[in-house]
């Protein structure tokens, strides 16, 4: 058979490589950095992942906001204006203009909610239950102490904890729940799936590249792209974005750069760039096999970094209660964080399976032991139970919860 020659841009260099039609194929070389073009102009982009990470931090900032309405924030989450919403709910005129939004894309995979419309219709809807009670039950008791049963706020160092009830952070809760329920859940179980990736004639676009109309990339080529711009999307050099990792958004990013910190889990930051790079060159050569390879790196290391931050928040809320057993605004941040985390779990991905490491269910019975020591949740919890849901999680992913916990 006579060999294909492929052309691949690989930063700014152009590798010449020869492929047997039949028979095995060389190595592709990991590329230097997330750069590739065609015949002279970039093929990366995922301006639509960048939207909607700067949406959520608009309304992460506005949770806090003691002037904001739930109207507007519910409006930040849908961006629906001829729903009668706010036309504006966003600082950003850009924002205000992008036909984005965050509710479209939570719970939203391919691989975990196409046959699923009931779960991913559910988890929505938390969403924003969780921004009508920070507005109904949080801010009218911004101004008194929070107790058991009674929300207000509560000192943390010099720093103001808002918590429910039941001690919980519900900021804390959307923030880190979108994390997972927004952008791991649309990395790991949409745009890096086979479904996704190989839908309709892509395979067959992708060999010839055949560009979308008007684009310079193939629709394979920025459906992966697009799973880069949920990590990388706001990067200060999206190219080379490890060396700000942790900088540049309040979500996946940022909490990739703290495990990354940790020297139990240094190179992850390294290892899932790699994946990406490498796959995404794959996919230029046609490589699907590299290509899904790359992809199980991925899902395996960013599932980590979530079971990872949470057995961490787990027991830095168990110091806290121990080293300080009347100051509940550092540990009830601390919890309110593992809770979402916690949460995230269920949009986890296993390497080998289209299935997460903890099903909505088993999620759903963590979060209930979490809560469950007493009437008023966690304002009852205990060290014990700490314990258990860190084992329970660590055993899981295969790390110990003292390499977590530091």
């Amino acid at each position: 058979m006579n060999p294909r020659l492929l052309f691949l841009f690989i930063g700014s260099t152009l590798l010449f490589m020869t492929c047997e039609e039949e028979g095995g194929r060389p190595a592709i070389a990991e590329p230097s950095d997330y750069t590739f073009l065609r015949a002279g102009n970039s093929t990366v982009d995922f301006t639509g992942q960048t939207t909607r990470i700067l949406m959520a931090e608009e309304l992460k900032a506005s949770m806090l906001n003691f002037s904001a309405t739930a109207g507007q924030w519910q409006e930040m989450y849908r961006n629906e204006a001829a729903d009668g919403g706010d036309v504006s709910p966003f600082a950003s005129a850009a924002l205000n203009a992008a036909t984005q939004s965050i509710r479209s894309k939570v719970a939203a995979s391919a691989d975990y909610f196409s046959a699923n419309t009931a779960g991913s219709a559910r988890i929505k809807t938390q969403f924003a239950n969780w921004l009508d009670a920070q507005y109904a039950e949080v801010f009218p008791a911004q101004g008194q102490v929070a107790a058991p049963g009674i929300p207000g706020q509560l000192a943390d160092g010099t720093q103001a904890r808002y918590v429910s009830a039941q001690g919980l952070e519900y900021n804390q809760l959307v923030i880190k729940g979108l994390l997972g329920a927004l952008m791991l859940d649309q990395m790991l179980n949409n745009y890096l799936g086979v479904a996704v990736l190989d839908a309709g004639n892509n395979r067959l676009e992708n060999d010839n590249a055949t560009t979308l109309a008007g684009e310079d990339y193939t629709d394979m080529e920025h459906k992966w792209d697009e799973a880069y711009g949920y990590l990388y999307g706001t990067a200060a050099n999206p190219a080379k974005p490890n060396l700000t990792i942790g900088d540049d958004d309040s979500f996946l990013n940022e909490y990739l750069g703290r495990v990354e910190d940790d020297p139990d889990f240094k190179g992850v930051a390294g290892t899932i760039f790699a994946a990406f790079k490498l796959g995404r060159a794959a996919i230029v050569a046609g490589d699907y096999t590299l290509r899904d390879q790359q992809a199980a790196i991925i899902r395996t290391q960013l599932s980590k970094v979530v079971a990872v931050r949470a057995v961490f928040y787990l027991q830095q809320a168990k110091q806290a209660i121990n080293n300080q057993p009347a100051s509940y605004g550092g540990a009830f941040h601390d919890l309110s964080e593992a809770y979402g985390f916690i949460y995230s779990l269920q949009f986890t991905r296993r390497p080998d399976a289209p299935a997460p490491y903890f099903t909505g269910a088993e999620v759903e019975a963590l979060l209930v032991d979490l809560l469950d020591d007493g009437p008023d949740g966690l304002w009852h919890v205990t060290p014990a139970t700490l314990d258990t849901l860190s084992t329970t999680i660590s055993a899981a992913f295969g790390f110990s919860v003292a390499e977590a916990a530091e």
